[in-house]
């Protein structure tokens, strides 16, 4: 029986280019013209290699999807050939999500939202480009709950610089009060290339601090969970996306898109990155792809070992070999593994130390 299959559709454009972001976006509007036209024809074109196989989930992310205007999302949504129940989702900006945004991107098929939240605090929000009001989410969020979505959900960040403990709980607090189904809260990370990584190298600001990072990490499991929202990976809390459980596991998935990633039979590749690029070769009706790789039986069990140890159901011990089955006796020692049923799960404190754990169970 065959895997569960995502598609991922990539909007790379952006109001604002956040400071600490290192994905495929652009302010620019070049490429912006014709572009939801552009993808409904690579799912078009897709539809040969999935063999007929109907998407069990759909992910719009970016960028800013919340830019398209709602009757793109029903031109790229129809080129794409749903199995019954699919979950569909579409990140969103407070700031542009607007009503009307909102009613006409159910009414195009979409059946989740997950907003940008990132923080309830002014200065906090501006530390990291953010250039929505606080009181902008809990608008977003009752004028989806108008328009029929039943599944929300909210991102933040925690450890940008200027922000205190306090403005985290105040944060995550805030998150909770809006009754999300779902919630994602990230470590900031600085990431070379981005304009938060050149102002740490020159000093203007300080890297976040693992000790408060750890903290806020804390700090946040036990809110979520107090409030009904169990963690089921180690940044994300509720009732789980599909649609991202399948990259954690491995199934197969299209993406769209200029930069998008797929993943489809043991194979990776990967589409141009400049909007422009991509289109002329998709509007030629060529592959848009940049480069891939087969990856290789023991590539997958690499892959399959790191990525699963991330989630709360835990990891299958038959996909370690056998120095990783004895790394993981030592790790169970150490307070950071634990059997949960058959499988081994992090523990708390093993969550704090997640990608250690991960090289240490693949030597």
């Amino acid at each position: 029986m065959a895997s569960p299959l995502g598609i991922y559709v990539h909007v790379p454009f952006c109001a604002v280019r956040c400071g600490y972001c290192d994905f495929n976006t652009y302010v620019s509007t070049q490429g912006r013209e014709g572009f939801a036209g552009a993808l409904a024809q690579e799912l078009e074109q897709a539809r040969p290699q999935l063999g007929g196989r109907p998407a069990d989930t759909v992910f719009i992310g970016g960028g800013t999807p919340s830019l398209l205007d709602p009757a793109e999302l029903g031109t790229i949504l129809d080129a794409i050939e749903l199995a019954p129940g699919a979950e569909v989702t579409s990140e969103a900006n407070p700031e542009s999500a607007t009503q009307d945004w909102l009613a006409g991107a159910r009414e195009a098929g979409v059946n989740r939202i997950s907003f940008g939240m990132q923080s309830v605090q002014p200065h906090v929000l501006a530390e990291l480009d953010r250039i929505h009001t606080p009181g902008r989410v809990a608008e977003a969020v009752a004028e989806a709950r108008a328009a029929g979505f039943e599944r929300i959900s909210v991102d933040l960040i925690y450890g940008a610089h200027g922000e205190t403990d306090a403005d985290w709980e105040a944060s995550v607090r805030a998150a909770l009060a809006l009754e999300p189904e779902h919630v994602s809260a990230y470590a900031l990370v600085v990431e070379p290339g981005t304009r938060l990584h050149a102002r740490v190298r020159a000093g203007d600001v300080r890297a976040p601090d693992d000790d408060a990072l750890a903290r806020r990490y804390e700090l946040a499991d036990d809110l979520f969970a107090a409030a009904g929202l169990p963690w089921y990976e180690i940044s994300n809390w509720g009732e789980p996306c599909r649609h991202n459980l399948g990259y954690w596991r491995g199934y197969d998935w299209w993406g769209a898109g200029p930069g998008a990633h797929s993943h489809l039979d043991g194979r990776r590749w990967w589409n141009l990155k400049r909007p422009l690029a991509w289109a002329t070769r998709v509007r030629n009706g060529v592959s848009p792809a940049a480069g891939g790789e087969d990856l290789d039986p023991e590539t997958r069990r690499f892959e399959r070992v790191m990525l699963g140890v991330r989630l709360a159901q835990g990891l299958d011990p038959a996909e370690l070999d056998e120095a990783g089955r004895q790394e993981a006796e030592r790790l169970r020692a150490e307070g950071l593994l634990a059997y949960s049923g058959p499988y081994l799960a992090l523990t708390r404190p093993g969550r704090l130390l997640a990608d250690h754990v991960a090289r240490r169970l693949t030597p």
